[in-house]
């Protein structure tokens, strides 16, 4: 064990002393045989959209049990959850008028326990809230992706408004993690149920995004075409890939923190 630990430690620190270049180089390298690797074991890649959403539902069961066992919202963003439900929500509604499927089922648990999670953060669990370091301006997020909806959204023949809202949710849900990044950034030390949460968040973002670019590489490029034509198709991309790497620092010093045997995960300055 002690051998495996020299082992990680000392991969850890030879990457930490890369250029930034090479760093990002080995990222996409990384990311890309993950995909291959995806490819060749999950026949139906539906099944990685639905398996991106039962893991979002166990890190919200992390949550919950953090909540209900601990009795305290420390170091979780209340704001987080808001965009979260909000994101969640507007899919809902879409997915009822568009599309209704079991990605609607599975959205409406998810809701569910996201409305629980911020009424306790909210009501039960307010005087454990740490809300001076919840201090992203969530307006700098929802305003811009209103915008942008509004300006680049499917091209199909659903009702305008819908579209719209498709491409809001989009959006939105791509940098919904932002605030309780910021929380992590301005606190230093995470605790271990909310690193769990914030890693089962980026587990979920990697596979949702692997479903997508599957999907797209599979149809030889017609599923870019179904989505409409445009900007549209690729900004549903640039969205997926968005959020997976905006967690993809965090989930690193996440799994060196897991190996390294440290209960607590501390993150440098920069990280997030």
């Amino acid at each position: 064990m002690r051998a495996e630990k020299k082992l990680i430690h000392a991969l850890t620190m030879w990457v930490r002393r890369q250029p930034p270049k090479v760093k990002a180089f080995m990222a996409v390298v990384s990311g890309m045989a993950a995909l291959i690797f995806l490819r060749f074991v999950v026949h139906d890649h539906d099944n990685l959209f639905v398996a991106a959403e039962s893991v979002h539902s166990l890190g919200i069961s992390v949550l919950i049990y953090k909540l209900t066992k601990e009795k305290t919202c420390a170091g979780l963003s209340l704001k987080s959850q808001e965009l979260t439900a909000i994101f969640l929500a507007v899919r809902l509604y879409c997915s009822f008028v568009m599309e209704y499927d079991i990605h609607t089922v599975l959205d409406l648990a998810t809701l569910a326990t996201t409305l629980w999670v911020i009424y306790m953060i909210r009501f039960k669990l307010k005087s454990s809230y740490m809300e001076d370091k919840d201090n992203f301006a969530i307006y700098y997020v929802v305003i811009p992706c209103a915008v942008l909806a509004f300006c680049i959204h499917p091209s199909t023949s659903h009702n305008l408004m819908n579209r719209i809202f498709w491409a809001f949710c989009v959006y939105l849900e791509a940098v919904s993690v932002l605030p309780q990044l910021q929380v992590m950034q301005n606190t230093k030390i995470v605790e271990p149920f909310t690193a769990h949460y914030v890693f089962a968040l980026g587990v979920a973002r990697f596979l949702s995004c692997a479903h997508w670019v599957l999907q797209v590489l599979d149809s030889r490029g017609h599923l870019l075409v179904a989505l409409g034509y445009g900007l549209w198709p690729s900004m549903v991309l640039i969205s997926e890939i968005v959020q997976t790497f905006i967690l993809a620092d965090f989930c690193y010093y996440y799994i060196k923190s897991v190996f390294g045997g440290q209960l607590v995960l501390r993150l440098p300055s920069g990280v997030v």
